[in-house]
């Protein structure tokens, strides 16, 4: 059996993804269980993460300095089930948390259309504390070309 140059090209190209594929799996479960415990220690609970809460920002932006964010949680924000504060941390800022906003039931929607800041490529992570006691999560990576934080 001989081996052409094709053949090697194949194995070689199907090593590297799998390779790439394993390193990008290791890294997005390791910023999963460091996101959940950057929100225990900066809140002293442990957070859920959830599909109520959308977190929506670009994947890649030009500058740091004006990063568009959008957060929507479901809640019909009656006064037995609503959202009572959204918490915004970004861990490789200067200071980790961004923002906080607090909602009233019955007189507000639990969403937030905003710009922040942030000091380079990172996961951002938001927070929601309901009134049933439940802290829920939603994080996502931004991938900014220069620091806003300066």
């Amino acid at each position: 059996m001989s081996l052409t140059r094709r053949d090697l090209l194949r194995a070689s190209t199907a090593a590297s993804a799998g390779l790439a594929s394993a390193i990008l799996w290791s890294e997005s479960a390791w910023a999963e269980d460091d996101a959940i415990a950057l929100v225990e220690q900066l809140t002293g609970r442990k957070p859920t993460i959830s599909d109520h809460i959308h977190l929506v920002m670009p994947a890649d932006f030009p500058t740091g300095y004006t990063v568009p964010m959008d957060i929507n949680v479901d809640s019909p924000m009656t006064e037995d089930d609503h959202v009572k504060r959204v918490r915004v941390f970004a861990p490789l800022n200067p200071i980790v948390e961004v923002v906080g906003y607090d909602f009233v039931p019955g007189r507000s929607i639990a969403r937030v259309s905003t710009r922040i800041r942030l000091a380079g490529p990172q996961f951002v992570v938001a927070t929601a504390d309901m009134s049933s006691g439940a802290l829920l999560m939603a994080r996502t990576w931004v991938d900014v070309a220069s620091n806003g934080c300066t």
